[in-house]
Formats: structure tokens, C-alpha cells, sequence
């Protein structure tokens, strides 16, 4: 695949600057002519930014397209500036053709080509090593925090970059992206929920304070929120308020399928509140955690993780330990991530919704996943050399009992 990318990317390149320079030599005014070309760059460089992404997986066909629009929409404006602060028309029929050369590249290659080879099942055998490159991750982090930086409005934007923090388990940046999105937001209760659970994260998994604050915000929103009314049961646990704990808990209860995970958990956690008020022991080795909340729609995957001992033997304590869930088919974005460290393994994993990067990348929202366990001895979420991963075999979303035995790389 990525040979066949790259030769079609050449010639693309070809093709445009065959077309593109005769237009910016044209342009009037040497001042000018600096001005447009480097705008002109600038969105071929944009442009075959956002190719690549999508060629990778890192981007939907969704988000591609909204990107192109965006680039289009800024073309436009460059055109209908007045003609003294504008450059050429030269330049805009530059851009033009840049959009419009790649794109028609794509949709004829979509039409008449063979689509399918560049799918991840064609090469998977040979590139499964590299299934997903944390870098990639890292890197959609990093350009996303920059972009808010200079777009600071943009809510959705600093939800998304405080889930993708949360995967990967840094929770004090992600308790500072939802406060932003918090204020822009104020009465959206699982934003709210959402930012509890990862500020009680960061404050050593404590609900006390600041976090049970935001949990009332929450449910003044929306008091049938399911997230909100799990950590409220949960807060009023820990502070030996039972009878709130039940109060929160039987209202959560009426929402969720009576007979389901998610229910008969509820009516544990219940269960073990009315012992305590009762004067009895708790037999619960914990209450209802803000997490399982996610669960109720029954697309998590639950499972167990270990290591072969050829690499146990060779592994320390603290080394990372890399569990994501993406696409069986198409994308191999992360569609939700969490880290432990090798002293955690065996280790029980659940991924969920609530876990998603991107709210439009969901788990719930493909039919068919896997689940990746990664060894990484330098602790970094970009690839290195000595990572030792295992694929599971597709599953269903809701899948229980996975299995993940990380051995070591054959060849």
C-alpha cells in the first residue's frame, strides 16, 4: 500500500506543478507574487496534510471532507478580498486547481480503481506490527491542543482533547480541557459528568470537593443523567451519606434493563449501601464506579490481559502497557485507549464509549473491532523499536472474556 501511495503521490505533485507555475509566474507584482505563491503553498501543503491523514486512518472520509471545505471556504475569501489587498486571480485559480486535481484524483481512482486494496485486510499480515502508531496519536493531540489554542470557542474541540487525554490516562490535562469546555458549555450535564469523573481521576480517584460540585451542576442540567447519578451514589458512599447513595442509585436504576450487567450492578452497589445502614459489614469491595455508567448500552469489551513469560522475563514493573480497541475494517484509529504498566498484569480491562477520542468514533458504532495490547519499554505513546503488541481476532461490540496474551514478535 504505502509504495503504491507514494507513487501516486509523486505524480500528482507532477501534475501540479506543471499546472501551478505558469499561473504564479504570472502574477503581477513581485511583492505579490511572494504573498500569493506562499499562500498558494500553504494550502498545498494543508492539502497534502490532510490526504495523508486520511490515507493513514488518522481522519474519517467525514472529517476530510469538512477539512477540504474549510480550506475551499478560505480560497474564497482570499477571492473576494479587494483587488488592492488581494493577491492575483492567478493565485486563486492556483488553489483552485490544487483542490480540484487531487480530488478528482480520489473520486476516479474510488470509481474505476480497486478501492479495496488499499484497505488495512490487504496488507495486514505484513504491516501488523504497525497496526496503529501511538505517534499518530500523539500527534492528532498535539495539533488539536494547538488549534484551540488560537480557536479557544471551539467546545466540542476541547471535549474531544479531554477525552483523548483521559485515554491516555493524563487526567489533570484532560480535567483542565473539560474546564474550558465547562465554561463555554455550562448546562451540558455529561459534560459536566465527564469532567467530574476525570478531575476525581487526577485527585487520586477522590469524588470529594471540587468534583462532587460539578456532579450537582450536572444533575441540575439533566437529573436523569446516568453518569451524573452513578459518581453522585458513589460520592455520598464515600462520605457515608447511604441513604443518598441509594436515593441516586434506585433512580439510575429505573433507566437500565432490569436484568442486565449494568442493572445487577446497581443492585449490588445498592445492596451493600442499605447493609451499612442497616449496622451490617460491606461485603462490596467497592460501589458503583463513575465508569460503568458508559456501560449501560452494552458496547464494552471486557477482558483479560497478560504476558507470555518469554516476555515477562524481559519486562520491568513500570513499563507501559498500551490497550486500545479500533475498527476490525477501514479506520485504524483508536477508538478507545487506556494505559497500565506491566506490575498491573494480569490486568481486566474494559473499554467503552466513554473512552472515545473522537464523540463521532464511538465503539458502539462499528460491528466488527479488535483489541490491541502493546508492550512499550520506553513508556511513549509514539512507536519504538522493541514494542511488542498482540491483535485479537474480531469481535462484537458488548464482547466479554478477550483473552490477550502478549507474546513475543515472530521473525
Amino acid at each position: 500500500m504505502t509504495p503504491f501511495l507514494t507513487l501516486a503521490a509523486l505524480l500528482v505533485a507532477v501534475v501540479l506543478v506543471s499546472l501551478l507555475l505558469p499561473l504564479l509566474v504570472r502574477t503581477r507584482g513581485r511583492s505579490r507574487a511572494s504573498v500569493a505563491a506562499s499562500n498558494a503553498a500553504i494550502y498545498v501543503e494543508q492539502l497534502a496534510d490532510l490526504d495523508a491523514e486520511l490515507s493513514a486512518g488518522t481522519i474519517s472520509r467525514e472529517q476530510w471532507e469538512a477539512s477540504r471545505t474549510e480550506i475551499q471556504r478560505r480560497a474564497l475569501e482570499e477571492e473576494a478580498r479587494p483587488e488592492a489587498a488581494r493577491p492575483g486571480r492567478s493565485i486563486v485559480a492556483a488553489v483552485a486547481i490544487a483542490i480540484a486535481i487531487p480530488a478528482l484524483a480520489i473520486g476516479l481512482y474510488a470509481w474505476r480503481g480497486n478501492p479495496q486494496a488499499l484497505s488495512p485486510q490487504a496488507s495486514a499480515a505484513k504491516d501488523q506490527a504497525h497496526a496503529i502508531t501511538p505517534d499518530q496519536i500523539q500527534g492528532m493531540i498535539t495539533r488539536l491542543a494547538a488549534r484551540l489554542e488560537s480557536s479557544p470557542d471551539d467546545a466540542e474541540g476541547w471535549v474531544m482533547l479531554a477525552r483523548s487525554y483521559g485515554a491516555l490516562g493524563r487526567f489533570s490535562e484532560s480535567a483542565s480541557a473539560f474546564a474550558k469546555a465547562a465554561k463555554l458549555r455550562p448546562d451540558d450535564a455529561q459534560l459536566l459528568a465527564d469532567y467530574a469523573d476525570s478531575l476525581a481521576m487526577a485527585n487520586n480517584r477522590s469524588l470529594a470537593g471540587e468534583p462532587t460540585a460539578i456532579i450537582e451542576r450536572a444533575l441540575k442540567a439533566d437529573g436523569k443523567n446516568a453518569k451524573a447519578l452513578a459518581l453522585a451514589g458513589t460520592a455520598a458512599f464515600d462520605r457515608r451519606d447511604y441513604r443518598g447513595a441509594v436515593g441516586y442509585w434506585q433512580k439510575l436504576l429505573e433507566q437500565v434493563p432490569a436484568e442486565s450487567e449494568f442493572g445487577q450492578s446497581i443492585r449490588t452497589a445498592i445492596a451493600d449501601a442499605e447493609r451499612n445502614l442497616s449496622g451490617g459489614a460491606s461485603s462490596a469491595p467497592a460501589p458503583l464506579a463513575g465508569r460503568e455508567a458508559a456501560k449501560a448500552g452494552g458496547s464494552s469489551l471486557q477482558g483479560k490481559i497478560s504476558l507470555a513469560p518469554a516476555v515477562a522475563s524481559t519486562a520491568k514493573p513500570d513499563d507501559a502497557v498500551f490497550i486500545f480497541a479500533r475498527p476490525a475494517e477501514g479506520s485504524r484509529a483508536p477508538l478507545a485507549i487506556m494505559r497500565v504498566q506491566v506490575k498491573d498484569l494480569p490486568f481486566d480491562f474494559s473499554l467503552d464509549d466513554s473512552m472515545a477520542m473522537d464523540p463521532s468514533m464511538k465503539l458502539s458504532g462499528f460491528p466488527r473491532l479488535v483489541v490491541v495490547a502493546r508492550l512499550s519499554k520506553s513508556g511513549s505513546a509514539t512507536l519504538q523499536k522493541g514494542d511488542i503488541e498482540t491483535v485479537s481476532k474480531p469481535i462484537s461490540p458488548g464482547t466479554k472474556g478477550i483473552r490477550i496474551e502478549i507474546t513475543p514478535a515472530k521473525g
